[in-house]
């Protein structure tokens, strides 16, 4: 990735809420973990449902490994 591709990427960001950063850095590391786990949960939990929506025919289990294919750095083989 060249530096004007990360500088577009940069720019399309929205600008840093240094008032959440500031509550989050003071929190003790065990409490600072929570947001991302709900983060987390959140983002599996859509893209379930896009899942669903783009594979109606497939059962719930083909979806959780489509998911998991997904969203784990782990390369899973194919059979």
């Amino acid at each position: 990735m060249s530096k004007v591709d990360t500088a577009a990427i940069v720019r399309g960001l929205d600008p840093a809420d240094w008032v959440q950063i500031n509550l989050l850095a003071n929190l003790p590391s065990e409490k600072r973990i929570i947001p991302a786990m709900r983060a987390q949960a959140f983002a599996m939990s859509t893209f379930r449902l896009t899942l669903e929506k783009r594979f109606p025919k497939l059962s719930r289990e083909e979806i959780s490994l489509k998911l998991l294919e997904h969203f784990t750095t782990v390369r899973m083989s194919k059979k």
